[in-house]
């Protein structure tokens, strides 16, 4: 998911991975969209996540850093990326400087990051609380 920051020149890319059984989100990153930032979220999953298949879009840093046997290409037809497309779609509707036409914006780039991280950080503790109830 990309959006900007102080100008629409000056993308800032948010790499996510999500755990598809709890819904939560284990690692994020922002950056470019390049193989070096693809590698900072890949460091960023926690060990216990990284033996699990990833599934992506075709994106080809995903190809270059995911390790083979664990990757899985797929198109958005299969579903199997709809938990991110689906969270990618709540942070633009909760979180107005993530919208791609809006007025709202970060003007730094470590307020952007520090928006996000407590977003993130409030999901997480909301989603947890939902899972313990109904498990």
């Amino acid at each position: 998911m990309w959006s900007f920051v102080l100008r629409k020149t000056n993308q800032s890319w948010v790499w996510l991975a999500i755990c598809r059984k709890t819904r939560q989100v284990v690692a994020y990153v922002t950056g470019d969209r390049s193989e070096k930032t693809c590698r900072k979220l890949w460091n960023a999953i926690p060990e216990a996540y990284r033996s699990a298949t990833c599934y992506t879009d075709f994106w080809k840093a995903y190809a270059l850093v995911i390790p083979d046997d664990q990757h899985e290409a797929v198109g958005k037809e299969t579903g199997k990326t709809a938990h991110i497309e689906r969270f990618n779609n709540t942070i633009r509707q909760r979180l107005a400087r993530f919208v791609r036409k809006t007025l709202s914006f970060s003007k730094s780039q470590l307020m952007h990051d520090i928006c996000l991280r407590f977003f993130l950080w409030r999901y997480n503790m909301d989603i947890r609380q939902r899972w313990l109830v109904l498990n």
